[in-house]
């Protein structure tokens, strides 16, 4: 019996995983990528170190991911961030477990995830070729292969695993959308999450390169919180970026209806008192020098110039005579630094993409569309997204694994 024929179109980390599982079901898999290398982005996941997996049972990855996590609820019973952990360190890469149990590997390489990928591929004698597919090839309602820029790839199943539109130098161009869309699929809007904040005004552009770590940020909607962190964050010449607002910007998805802004809390490891004690002992220590030239213990210098202009307190006016109001307004900016968000920077900066194919046209136990017979879908191609903390790759995983087993003929 000869075996079913599967075409994955994308090396990234949903393609690679559907292949793997495709090959290891007993199908002749070819895996269509147009980069010198496979997982390209994978690659600079995790500022290189690759956030591999969240260490969490499927309930927490599901409340991680708001963008359509129901949608994921079989993938992840089958494959939750424990069962990717047995899965990599099966091919023979240490992991461990970091703050808010990210993955990462020993050796802190990014590469060591992909090259143990591409090692397993090359035993299940996956075909890899290198080229770009350009439209899918049907037959009535079913995919029969696809065109490529150098030839046709007939194929009994086809998986379409090509990233979201994040990233373009990856790879990630949204052709897997314009494919999809092609053969009757719905696309939803494509936009940025995880990505870096626009502010309204120029405060953060002044304190451009500071980054602050061990603050606690608050992101609200309207006048509702939505999201709140201690970790790191970088001012820059738009505005904000860094863990922590990228993190709070896959909560910020309605700026068409909505208003955002955000709070830092300078000084999280002190309450309201405590830091006014903490005042009161620094402008006694400053008690003859003027107010500007006071705040060098509690704030770095960048900040400074900022943190008296918002106060309103006269930059020469002696500290000593600083009154208790002044003191109270500027105990309330330590701990509620205000930033009014006006949107999100271009999707290209994001490190993953929010929309994409319409989850209610696909099957979420197979990732086989309902529209076309024998198409496929895994990872960021789909309208779902997580926060930060390893969640994304996650369903890359997840998803990649039973697209794999599901276009071979396999059962989960």
């Amino acid at each position: 019996m000869s075996k079913k024929s599967v075409l994955v179109i994308g090396g990234g980390a949903a393609g690679m995983m559907a292949a793997i599982f495709a090959a290891e079901n007993g199908a002749a898999v070819t895996l269509l990528e147009p980069n010198e290398r496979l997982g390209k982005k994978l690659n600079i996941t995790g500022k290189g170190r690759c956030n591999v997996t969240n260490n969490a049972p499927m309930e927490e990855l599901l409340q991680n991911t708001p963008r359509n996590g129901k949608f994921l609820y079989s993938a992840f019973s089958h494959f939750d961030g424990r069962d990717a952990m047995a899965f990599f360190e099966g091919l023979g890469v240490p992991l461990k477990t970091e703050r808010g149990n990210r993955v990462f590997p020993v050796s802190d390489r990014s590469f060591d995830i992909s090259a143990a990928l591409e090692r397993r591929l090359k035993s299940l004698h996956v075909r890899l070729v290198r080229d770009r597919a350009v439209r899918l090839c049907m037959d009535g309602e079913a995919v029969t292969g696809a065109q490529g820029e150098q030839q046709v790839y007939p194929a009994q199943a086809v998986i379409l695993a090509t990233g979201g539109v994040s990233y373009p130098a990856t790879g990630s161009t949204g052709e897997g959308h314009r494919m999809a869309a092609s053969v009757g699929h719905t696309i939803t809007p494509l936009q940025g999450s995880l990505v870096p904040l626009r502010e309204q005004g120029n405060t953060c552009a002044a304190m451009q390169g500071l980054s602050l770590r061990n603050v606690t940020l608050t992101a609200f909607e309207n006048d509702k919180k939505v999201f709140r962190e201690l970790g790191e964050l970088v001012f820059t010449h738009f505005g904000v970026s860094g863990p922590l607002a990228l993190s709070a910007s896959a909560h910020m998805r309605r700026f068409d209806k909505k208003r955002y802004h955000l709070e830092i809390d300078l000084k999280p490891g002190l309450d309201e008192a405590q830091l006014d004690r903490r005042l009161l002992s620094d402008f006694e220590k400053y008690c003859n020098h003027d107010f500007c030239n006071a705040l060098n213990d509690l704030l770095p210098q960048k900040m400074i110039p900022q943190m008296i202009a918002a106060s309103g307190i006269d930059p020469h006016c002696k500290v000593n005579a600083v009154t208790r109001e002044q003191r109270k307004e500027l105990i309330r900016l330590f701990k509620h630094w205000p930033i009014p968000i006006a949107g999100l920077r271009p999707v290209t900066d994001a490190i993953i993409t929010s929309g994409g194919v319409k989850v209610s046209e696909v099957n979420p136990t197979t990732m086989e569309s309902k529209v076309v017979k024998g198409l496929y879908f895994a990872g960021e191609i789909l309208d779902v997204d997580a926060y930060t903390g390893g969640f994304n790759l996650q369903i890359a995983w997840a998803t990649g694994r039973a697209a794999g087993i599901a276009a071979s003929g396999g059962e989960n």
